[in-house]
């Protein structure tokens, strides 16, 4: 696909007829870069993965001390979680626009995938503000950094995904930066699918802070004594 497409580029190159040796030439470099990137990315996600992993445990085990103070308990700002909910759609909107931008460039449109990508980069963008929105409305409350271990773990946890998500948007700027400057789709393809991958490996993950940040004191017992921690 990306072979034919690049043919398809060059074709459209006004006033140049390339001849089958430097088409091949830069369709063989395009897929060396995608490859190193794919690769990139793989390393990129294990050292986020592990990570995530460790606080997840420091998570479990830190609220197993007496003093811990449940963000779900009556009156506590994630009694009802509603706005996480209104956040949580966002970042699966933001998921499957990008998606629909990947299978775009797969079939060689170039204005749908232009269009299922900026949709993404708006809805992450969104979602960020909705977590500084739920930030603003948790210090509104009283419930600051220094306030108990459930609400630090809250901002560390949310704040380490959000900047996870910012620098992904820094990539996605660049190549919507690119798709202005009309560069041919073959030699944004491979970014546009990588973003896709990057935000899927996002939502999973907030998916899994948020099942954990609004379980109850009950469910962190059991997962404390299954791993180990009680």
């Amino acid at each position: 696909m990306n072979r034919l497409l690049l043919r398809d580029a060059a074709d459209a190159e006004p006033g140049g007829s390339w001849d089958p040796g430097a088409r091949d030439g830069l369709a063989s470099e395009t897929l060396d870069r995608a490859r190193v990137a794919r690769a990139g990315l793989r390393l990129l996600l294990v050292v986020v993965s592990t990570l995530f992993f460790l606080f997840l445990v420091a998570f479990i085990a830190r609220s197993q001390v007496a003093d811990w103070q449940p963000l779900t308990e009556p009156l506590a700002p994630l009694a009802d979680p509603w706005p996480l909910w209104l956040n949580s759609a966002l970042l699966l909107a933001a998921s499957i626009a990008l998606q629909a931008a990947r299978l775009a460039a797969r079939h060689g449109r170039p204005w749908a995938t232009l269009a299922g990508f900026t949709l993404g980069g708006v809805f992450a963008m969104a979602f960020v503000l909705g977590q500084l929105w739920v930030w603003q409305r948790f210090a509104a409350w009283g419930y600051v950094v220094s306030g108990n271990p459930a609400t630090s773990f809250f901002y560390l946890l949310t704040g380490l995904h959000g900047l996870h998500l910012l620098g992904g948007l820094v990539a996605w700027a660049w190549i919507l930066a690119k798709f202005l400057r009309r560069l041919p789709l073959a030699q944004l393809s491979a970014g546009v699918e990588l973003c896709a991958i990057y935000w899927h490996y996002l939502l999973a993950l907030w998916l899994v802070l948020f099942a954990l940040l609004t379980s109850t004191p009950q469910t962190y017992q059991a997962i404390a004594a299954l791993c180990g921690l009680r």
